[in-house]
Formats: C-alpha cells, sequence, structure tokens
C-alpha cells in the first residue's frame, strides 16, 4: 500500500430528501427483503426545506474501543444493530470488498469499522418520512465513502432492505418504486417517472400537526393491515394498479387536476384499510380531518382543483399545488394559523388576504389549535455530495 492508513480517516457526507408518496406503499410481500405488495409513487421535495445530512467515515483508529460500527441521530447514540440496517451496511461491504479484492491497490476500508453520524432539520419519526431519507442518506453516504460504482437505481436496492421507501428517495422529481416479482427482489427497486424539471412549479405546504413519535409504527401497522384487513386485498389487485398508471399520465401530462385526485383518492383508500385494520389503526386524527375540510373549501372556491392533500403514517398534512396557485392555499391557511405558527416564508406573509378561503369556524379553529409549525416546500433533487461533515479529520464528531 503506497500509504500508511493505520491512522487515516475516510469521510463522506451526502444530503438526502424526504419523498411523500401519492400512490402509497402499504403492505409487504417479503417483511426479511422489504418488498412490497404493490408498486407507489412520490414526490421528492426540496432539500433546503427538509433533508437528512449523513457523514459516512471508517478508520482502523476506531477498533482501538472495541464497539465496532456505530451511528449518531440528532446528537444522541442510535441503535445500529438492528436487521434492517445491518442489512443495508452487509451488502454495502460486500461490494466494497469485492472492490478491493479485485484491485489489490485500494485500502481495504471493507473491514474497517464505521463512525455514521447524521442529523435531519425536520421532526424525526412523526409522519415526515425521516426514514426514508435518512436511510437513502445512509447508503448513498457509505456507498461514496467506499466509492462504489453504483448508480441511484443500484443502490435503491440497497436502502429498500432500510425502509421501503428509502428507495424512492435516491432519486429528484417525480419517483416509482417498482414492487417487482422476483422472490429475490432484484427487481423491486426505484425508478424515475420525471425528473423535477419536468414539473419545477409543484408545491408542497406540510401542516405538522404532531411531532410527536407515532403511536403504532409503519412496520406493525403494515403487517396488522396485510393480516386483517378485506379492504387492503381489494386495494393491491384493482385500486393501485389504476392509481399508478392514471399518476404517470398525470405526471407526463402536467395535469394537476388529475394529479390532485388521484392523491387524494389514494390518502384516502390507505388511511380506509389502515381503519378496516383489526383492531383498527388511526393516524389521522381531528385536526387531519379538519386539514381536509379546509382543502375542499379551497377548491370549492376556486371552481376546479387546485390543491391537495395527502396524509402518509401520521397526522400531518401535505398540501400539493402549483406556484400559479398559491395564493387562495397560502393565504388561507396564513389567515387561520398566522404568524403564531413558525415556518412561514415571506410569500405566504405577503399574499393578498383577500384571497383567503373563509373556513367553518370548527374547522378552522380545529387547525388553529392543532398545528404546531408549517413547511413550506416544493419538488427537488435527489442526494448531493456535501462539503458539510458531521465527523471530524480525526474521526471526532463535530459538536453542534
Amino acid at each position: 500500500m503506497a500509504t500508511d492508513d493505520s491512522k487515516k480517516v475516510y469521510r463522506a457526507s451526502t444530503t438526502a430528501p424526504v419523498n411523500i408518496a401519492v400512490v402509497k406503499y402499504w403492505g409487504k410481500r417479503d417483511a426479511k427483503l422489504n418488498l412490497p405488495t404493490n408498486s407507489s409513487l412520490s414526490v421528492t421535495l426540496s432539500q433546503a426545506d427538509l433533508r437528512t445530512l449523513t457523514t459516512a467515515s471508517c478508520s482502523a483508529l476506531y477498533a482501538a474501543d472495541g464497539k465496532g460500527d456505530s451511528l449518531t441521530l440528532n446528537g444522541a447514540a442510535s441503535d445500529i444493530s438492528g436487521a434492517r440496517t445491518q442489512a443495508c451496511l452487509r451488502e454495502l461491504r460486500a461490494r466494497r470488498a469485492a472492490l478491493e479484492a479485485a484491485d489489490p491497490s485500494l485500502p481495504r476500508l471493507s473491514p474497517m469499522p464505521l463512525r455514521l453520524v447524521s442529523e435531519n432539520n425536520f421532526p424525526t419519526a412523526a409522519g415526515l418520512a425521516s426514514s426514508a431519507a435518512g436511510f437513502a442518506a445512509l447508503v448513498r453516504a457509505v456507498a461514496d465513502l467506499y466509492a462504489l460504482p453504483a448508480d441511484a437505481a443500484e443502490l435503491s436496492l440497497v436502502a429498500r432492505q432500510g425502509s421501503g421507501s428509502a428507495c424512492r428517495s435516491l432519486f429528484g422529481g417525480y419517483v416509482a418504486w417498482r414492487m417487482g416479482s422476483r422472490a429475490d427482489g432484484t427487481d423491486s427497486r426505484a425508478d424515475l417517472v420525471a425528473p423535477a424539471s419536468h414539473w419545477p412549479d409543484m408545491r408542497a405546504l406540510v401542516l405538522v400537526v404532531s411531532a410527536a413519535k407515532k403511536g403504532v409504527s409503519s412496520s406493525s401497522g403494515m403487517q396488522q393491515t396485510v393480516a386483517t384487513s378485506g379492504l387492503f386485498r381489494e386495494r393491491v389487485a384493482a385500486v393501485v394498479p389504476k392509481n399508478m398508471e392514471a399518476m404517470e399520465a398525470a405526471i407526463r401530462d402536467r395535469d394537476f387536476a388529475a394529479f390532485a385526485e388521484v392523491t387524494m383518492r389514494e390518502s384516502n383508500s390507505f388511511h380506509a384499510t389502515c381503519a378496516d385494520t383489526y383492531p383498527p389503526i388511526f393516524y389521522m386524527n381531528d385536526v387531519s380531518r379538519a386539514a381536509v375540510r379546509a382543502v375542499e373549501a379551497v377548491n370549492e372556491r376556486a371552481g376546479r382543483t387546485v390543491a391537495a392533500y395527502t396524509f402518509d403514517a401520521g397526522p400531518n398534512a401535505v398540501v400539493y399545488y402549483l406556484e400559479q396557485d398559491k395564493a387562495a392555499v397560502l393565504a388561507t391557511f396564513y389567515a387561520v394559523l398566522g404568524a403564531q405558527v413558525d415556518g412561514w416564508k415571506d410569500e405566504a406573509r405577503t399574499v393578498a388576504a383577500s384571497s383567503a378561503v373563509a373556513l367553518d369556524e370548527t374547522v378552522a379553529a380545529t387547525i388553529k389549535g392543532g398545528v404546531s409549525r408549517v413547511i413550506m416546500t416544493g419538488v427537488g433533487e435527489g442526494p448531493a455530495k456535501s462539503e458539510e461533515y458531521l465527523v471530524q479529520e480525526d474521526g471526532t464528531p463535530v459538536i453542534r
């Protein structure tokens, strides 16, 4: 080896985005490999507003403490021993080891302990796809650290094993996760439907209803639904395939009315199967339902569909709209929530108050009392290398 790497710390940093599904992933045909019962499709959101930053580092120095691999998330030690995380690291190490075997001049990084440090700029485990961004960032950062010659589609096979929806966060824009049919999962991967530049004026207003951790995790919720819901079987067999086809056409044609209808019907279908689970699962709450009524009021006033709601496995509302229709959406929610809620950008504060739709008093009061913050964002790009490191050159974590 040309250099002594016994004391060198190797590092790579990557940011990765949140994605919010408009055709939902819910249910597994193989829990170990994270293979879904249906395909799904999502919008990647801008990393300027929602992102995970992860630094992956390795060094022979790390072996001295005998602790092996470690993960720090948002400043606190996090469990790295879970089967999903281990599956990702095992696969990435195997790929690096193959490179090292083929080229003995490469430094032997694969046996070195990994020190992973990650931080989100949004609430974790609160229905904002934190695991998707987290695993996408982890996989991309380690792949960059190991200099793996793998594209986003190939790495999506690895990220999927950590968190199913993470495979979609390896791309920007509009992304499908094809369920595949092979038992080994080699055809269950993410696929770019359209880049962000194809339909760049897509916007999203996130109403953060609760930053608390979910009562029922997505994984356990899925297992209960697959086992007990009759509606779920109809959804997988007929509803989702039809919605995937309609959504891809809507994105291709930049047809917001069609996009919005599929988005809202999909959200309703997903939450109906959760309610049909025995015992039932309720991710939405009164504030979520009030947000639905607010979106309906905005569309009714406009005389056309200018806003679309969707809810993942949590109570937070994501409201999609186009830049040219922002006035009614932003004015309506700003009129209810006002400056008391953090997250508004200047464009919301300056939009004409006359654009606001008058909401039912109960709906307005429920939203006002239940939304803790908003996030204004839009469609964005996929993972990107970063020069911001959370591990210093000597291997110690950066103190924020």
